[in-house]
């Protein structure tokens, strides 16, 4: 039985032109019981852009059909770029004027047609939208002199606006910040349609800033309960079995070096001076590996965020409060373990 990556390779070493089902279980001598399975596996590498359908139902690969695959970056003035799956310094990017993104919005997985090309430039069109990128957006309200309301995108990559009909406004007035659900993608000939999900509030309004950012980059704001059941199990303070076999430094004097605003207290020194008069330099980092085991919930949380995001008034943590401000966060006069 051939796995998916396994059919992939086959078509790429023993198939040179597009072939239809048919004739790729030929070409590829698939035993009958198996052809279902194989037929399921084309369309999952469809769907993946491993493989391109076209006309006639056939199937081939991108690269040997003059399309690339790949992420598109929109520009404010409407033009785009394409960055290759392959990556960069396999193959350059891609350009695409306006008039050519057809219907694909910033960051959108696409299929791109090359229609033109140079020796440090390839120019093409946007055929198909394997991935969307945007299932909701950011932007102002607004209502135009008919009354119909719309949003425009705070990210300006995004170059269409969403209409909102009355009943999906959810209360939001003109000039409010909020946050649209697309409910229906823009084609040629319809624009984009959404609905209100969150209405932020006034662009100045204290607070509304960092809400456009979180929601923008998509930055999770809320822990995960197992992630927080299992912050809540460590409780709040050291155990013996935490200090057991652990150097104690609890002796010398130690300062964080986070400013005294921060918004966790991660690193720490202590200075000493030396019998010949030099000086020994402790660093000293909060132990969040003694707590954050490998495949618990905690360690999800942490590979799904990848980092802390910290703005003028708040944070959003890695992890739940119980850690990042308090057990793996050095405040003053508390017992926290370090590395």
């Amino acid at each position: 039985m051939l796995s998916r990556e396994q059919l992939l390779s086959q078509i790429r070493d023993r198939v040179q032109h597009p072939a239809a089902a048919k004739e790729l279980l030929q070409l590829l001598r698939i035993p009958r019981q198996d052809r279902a399975t194989v037929r399921r596996h084309l369309k999952s590498l469809v769907e993946s852009g491993d493989l391109i359908k076209i006309r006639g139902n056939r199937f081939g690969l991108a690269d040997r059909m003059d399309l690339v695959v790949g992420r598109l970056q929109t520009h404010p003035r409407g033009f785009g770029f394409v960055t290759p799956d392959t990556g960069r310094d396999a193959q350059p990017d891609v350009y695409v004027s306006s008039a050519n993104l057809k219907e694909a919005l910033h960051g959108d997985r696409v299929v791109v047609r090359i229609e033109r090309q140079q020796a440090d430039r390839m120019e093409g069109r946007v055929i198909r939208i394997l991935e969307r990128a945007n299932a909701s957006m950011v932007g102002r309200f607004d209502r135009d002199e008919s009354g119909l309301g719309f949003v425009v995108p705070f990210d300006k990559r995004l170059l269409t606006d969403v209409q909102v009909p009355p009943a999906d406004a959810h209360g939001a007035l003109p000039g409010a910040m909020v946050v649209a659900e697309l409910t229906r993608w823009p084609t040629p000939s319809r624009p984009a349609l959404g609905r209100i999900i969150e209405v932020l509030g006034p662009i100045d309004a204290p607070g509304v800033d960092t809400q456009i950012i979180i929601r923008k980059h998509n930055i999770p704001d809320v822990h995960g309960d197992e992630a927080i059941e299992e912050a809540r199990r460590l409780g709040g303070v050291l155990h013996d079995r935490d200090v057991r076999g652990r150097t104690d430094f609890r002796p010398t004097p130690t300062v964080t070096i986070d400013g005294e605003h921060a918004r966790d207290f991660d690193d720490a020194i202590t200075l000493d001076v030396l019998p010949n008069g030099h000086y020994w330099l402790g660093v000293h980092i909060a132990d969040v590996s003694h707590y954050v085991e490998e495949g618990t919930a905690l360690d999800q949380e942490a590979y799904d965020r990848g980092t802390s995001v910290y703005f003028p008034e708040r944070a959003v943590h890695m992890f739940p409060s119980e850690l990042a401000t308090g057990l793996c966060s050095l405040n003053p006069k508390v017992d926290r373990l370090v590395q």
